[in-house]
């Protein structure tokens, strides 16, 4: 794809709060792929001189529930406008105490504990092993910690996110079986996105914030477990905070990548 037909260089996969991330002046296009259709309309807008395509994970409408996302959809459609970065922000449940409601995380890891996922685009005949030692790109990551430091907002380094099936929340012996192992958050919806991405040489990076304590911890605190409106409450309270820090990222993504993440995709396939 050469330059004159890329529509968009950044990708953003997002949720509430980002409906208006243009503020009206993006354009919607309507995207039918070899693998169906994605979420929803994907906006392609300008965000400090850079072509910027958003796509909301579950839909406008949020009727998509985490187990039923067209995941493979998604990011091949930001693939055929262009995207070479994928910036992911996530609502995630915390693991660990000191990881605490309204920080973020920049993951660097994640333990696959869905169950029925379209998890590659190589289905056959055409066969790829993608290495998936460093999920996460670390050129991106890089960059978002800098940021998170200049805004001043707290952002942990790293964190290790096992991602579930869902729709259902953990049961308590899930969230304390997650926390023993030494694993900080739970989501629904990280994987296989960064795989899929990966597959496709996209740079792919999560800004995970913490909505809510899992069950296990308010377990040991003797507090009411987490609800559903608790987590968007939180998530609520924070996406303008978060909106700033994601358009500072992107301001500051150069244009030409130096990370490993497109050689690889080359690499995994055979």
């Amino acid at each position: 794809m050469d330059d004159s037909q890329i529509k968009a260089q950044i990708g953003l996969i997002g949720g509430t709060g980002f409906y208006d991330f243009f503020e009206g002046r993006g354009e919607e296009l309507e995207i039918e792929t070899k693998f169906g259709r994605p979420s929803d309309k994907i906006t392609i807008g300008e965000i400090a001189g850079k072509k910027v395509a958003f796509l909301p994970r579950h839909g406008k409408k949020h009727q998509i529930p985490p187990h039923k996302i067209p995941y493979r959809a998604n990011i091949y459609a930001l693939k055929e406008l262009g995207v070479s970065r994928i910036i992911a922000p996530s609502a995630v449940g915390s693991l660990k105490q000191e990881l605490m409601p309204g920080d973020f995380v920049i993951c660097d890891q994640f333990v696959d504990r869905t169950k029925f996922r379209q998890d590659s685009f190589f289905d056959g005949p055409e066969v790829a092993h993608i290495e998936m030692a460093n999920p996460y790109c670390f050129e991106a990551r890089t960059i978002a910690l800098e940021k998170a430091k200049e805004l001043g907002i707290k952002a942990h380094p790293k964190g290790t996110v096992v991602v579930i099936e869902g729709p259902k929340f953990s049961t308590l012996a899930e969230s304390l079986w997650f926390s023993k192992m030494g694993w900080d958050l739970v989501n629904m919806t990280q994987y296989p996105e960064v795989v899929l991405s990966s597959e496709l040489g996209i740079c792919y990076l999560n800004i995970s914030l913490i909505t809510d304590y899992d069950v296990g911890i308010y377990s040991s605190r003797k507090i009411e477990p987490v609800s559903i409106e608790q987590v968007l409450a939180n998530f609520r309270q924070n996406t303008e905070k978060l909106k700033r820090y994601v358009s500072s990222i992107i301001e500051n993504m150069p244009q030409q990548r130096s990370c490993d993440c497109l050689k690889k995709a080359e690499r995994a396939i055979i």
